[in-house]
């Protein structure tokens, strides 16, 4: 499976289709081939609802892009390839990215799906801008490696921030913590991160355990973590675990402090509906919420020709997760290319490190390890989720920003469940 060129691979070029691209390559793209910009995105398996997301968010870029001439006078094409959210297939994805479609950039997302291109890329020392990708270069220290997430310098440790500090502050204080989380490298990470925190601020860990990947029940989770009674209840898990724990939780009424944290799924439309009757009190990250505090330049149009975009289509009918960032991350190159006037790898990661850039999702600048020199990681708190409604998700203090204080727009309600 790991061959570049197995017949069955599902490639998905995101090109403009041929009677647009037309349009766009008259005189302002002279005669010279497009500038490729390739990658995988997670389009089928347990990820797919965040890769088709970021799929739409990249062509509306690249219509974008092109619109506006392309890079260099040339015309701008996506070669993107279904990673199927499996890792063990991406080393030879990117291999066919850099080999055989000679792509000029290379873009990526998701900790467990660019890790393993990780030594290839290194190693022909490409420029890889990646996305939701947690403390992937702590091991690599590679130099030609950024990521739009805004995890900061401190990866692990700034998922899990947010929750533990907002927890130090309440009156009483918490003193007990349980962790739990998918046996996965994105979840070990927040939960590396989670102990950190727990040991620097003084909860006492009373629970400590990873479920496999692949868990479907989790009555038995929740019911041994219950039996410890914590205060805290910290997770690191996926979509399809996300939801198993949060109503495994409303089943046997657990109740604690707090409970939340690095649940990955909660950010989009399809899950926040799909537990609305459980959801208030819950305390998680996100990236993005229409709250006063964050109203960033471009940020409310791009979101609106989003949902204009992908309405009918099944995919997060909100936005405010994986587009700002991946629209972000396009930009960034999209700005360095246009700045250094070079596709060279090395020339752009020299800029890209030194530079501030305006994007939708604010100003971005890179620290030495290719993330964001200061993180942003919102913890929030569902509190005012009245039904299925999406309308109520873009009204400020239905999910209000706990931390940190520079978007604070609310205060937390505890315990949780609220009204439990």
């Amino acid at each position: 499976m790991t061959s570049s060129s197995h017949p069955s691979r599902r490639q998905v070029m995101l090109a403009l289709p041929v009677a647009t691209a037309m349009v766009y390559s008259g005189s302002g793209f002279g005669q010279t081939g497009p500038i490729k910009f390739g990658g995988t995105l997670p389009l089928t398996g347990g990820n797919a609802s965040i890769g088709k997301v970021a799929q739409a968010t990249m062509q509306l870029w690249l219509e974008d892009v092109n619109k506006r001439g392309g890079l260099l006078g040339r015309k701008v094409e996506l070669v993107i390839y279904d990673d199927q959210t499996n890792p063990t297939i991406t080393p030879g994805l990117y291999t066919k990215l850099i080999d055989v479609d000679k792509v000029d950039m290379l873009v990526g997302t998701g900790t467990n799906l660019i890790a393993p291109a990780m030594p290839l890329i290194i190693e022909r020392k490409k420029l890889m801008m990646g996305n939701l990708a947690l403390g992937l270069n702590d091991q690599f220290k590679y130099d030609k490696y950024f990521q739009m997430m805004a995890y900061g310098p401190n990866g692990k440790d700034e998922l899990a921030r947010g929750f533990f500090e907002v927890a130090a502050k309440l009156t009483p204080r918490p003193q007990t913590v349980a962790l739990v989380g998918a046996d996965s490298e994105f979840a070990n990470n927040a939960l590396e991160g989670a102990r950190n925190h727990a040991k620097r601020l003084g909860f006492r860990v009373v629970y400590d355990k990873s479920y496999p990947p692949n868990q479907v029940d989790f009555s038995s989770v929740v019911r041994a973590i219950a039996a410890v009674k914590p205060d805290l209840i910290f997770a690191g898990s996926y979509v399809a675990d996300s939801s198993g724990l949060i109503r495994a939780a409303a089943e046997i009424k657990l109740k604690a402090t707090m409970f939340g944290g690095a649940m990955v799924g909660l950010q989009v439309a399809a899950l926040k509906q799909q537990l609305s009757g459980v959801i208030n009190g819950l305390v998680n990250y996100e990236l993005y919420l229409p709250e006063p505090s964050m109203q960033f330049p471009g940020m409310k149009e791009m979101i609106a020709r989003y949902r204009a975009a992908t309405a009918g289509q099944g995919l997060d009918a909100l936005g405010f997760y994986v587009p700002p960032t991946t629209y972000a991350q396009m930009q960034v190159l999209e700005q360095a290319i246009t700045t250094t006037k070079s596709l060279k790898d090395d020339v752009l990661a020299q800029h890209i490190h030194k530079t501030t850039f305006k994007t939708v999702a604010g100003d971005v600048k890179f620290g030495p390890d290719g993330e964001w020199a200061e993180p942003r990681i919102l913890m929030t708190q569902f509190q005012k989720v009245n039904g299925k409604e999406l309308g109520q998700f873009d009204q400020p203090g239905t999910q209000v920003i706990l931390y940190p204080e520079k978007f604070k727009s609310g205060n937390i309600i505890t315990p949780y469940p609220i009204g439990g």
